[in-house]
């Protein structure tokens, strides 16, 4: 899917907005200990199909608006090859509320599958 339109951009824009703090508050569910942004980007990278759902410049953003809700926290430590890195970790606020979401992310699966049909289905109304 190389050839991507500008109504295509716009849609994968408008959807990835609440895909990515779904996705990211997911990962960092799933971590066994804190982990830092550029990690959090390769652990996306390794999931990704045919369309890069999560830009690297806008996992930042999102990691912030998480923490400033109090999804995450942070700490940063000092990096022996490099500058400082900011390690995140999900708060207990996070995981209810990636719940919540999970749950509501398969109500707008089951809604939009029905809705749409199955993919290359033949059904008209």
């Amino acid at each position: 899917m190389d050839d991507i339109n500008a109504a295509d951009k716009k849609f994968l824009k408008e959807l990835n907005a609440g895909i990515a703090s779904l996705v990211l508050l997911g990962v960092l569910d799933r971590a066994r200990e804190p982990i830092y942004g550029y990690r959090i980007a390769k652990i996306v990278e390794a999931n990704k199909q045919d369309i890069s759902m999560i830009k690297q410049g806008a996992l930042y953003p999102v990691l912030r608006s998480l923490e400033n809700n109090g999804l995450l926290q942070s700490k940063v430590e000092p990096s022996v090859s490099g500058p400082p890195r900011r390690y995140y970790s999900i708060t207990d606020l996070g995981r209810q509320t990636l719940k919540r979401w999970m749950q509501i992310w398969g109500q707008t699966i089951t809604f939009v599958n029905s809705t749409l049909g199955e993919v290359g289905s033949d059904d008209k109304y």
